[in-house]
């Protein structure tokens, strides 16, 4: 079984390659912006999972960024003023990975979503101290 630490050190680590993900196709001038908004929620998810392991909270399978802070609210009321910004992500962890919804996010949605993944990253990493 591994150790909270190692946990944690997992969940950032998948973190990470979901934000280097997007950071890459945003390089591109053809930027697939659907591909950076689903790897910036799913940074944003594993960020707020690591944390609420840190935190000793449990949580269930979830894409549901609002939940998920709604949870680390209960021991970090700092988190709160991240709540909204970070929850616009969840429509893109289902919605962007299916034809029949025919959502194609902005470049700006893209960018947005990006800014919004790296204060998640930038919180959680402050506050995850061993």
């Amino acid at each position: 079984m591994k150790t909270k630490r190692e946990l944690i050190d997992n969940w950032m680590a998948k973190a990470e390659k979901d934000l280097l993900s997007a950071k890459h196709e945003l390089s591109f001038s053809d930027a697939v912006t659907e591909s950076i908004c689903f790897h910036c929620q799913q940074a944003v998810e594993k960020y707020l999972k690591a944390y609420l392991v840190f935190l000793g909270i449990s949580f269930t399978k979830t894409h549901e960024i609002g939940e998920l802070v709604t949870k680390c609210e209960n021991k970090d009321s700092e988190i709160s003023v991240l709540k909204e910004e970070a929850d616009k992500l969840t429509d893109y962890a289902v919605e962007v990975r299916y034809p029949e919804e025919r959502f194609e996010p902005t470049l700006e949605e893209a960018k947005e979503s990006f800014v919004i993944a790296k204060k998640i990253k930038e919180f959680v990493s402050n506050k995850i101290i061993f």
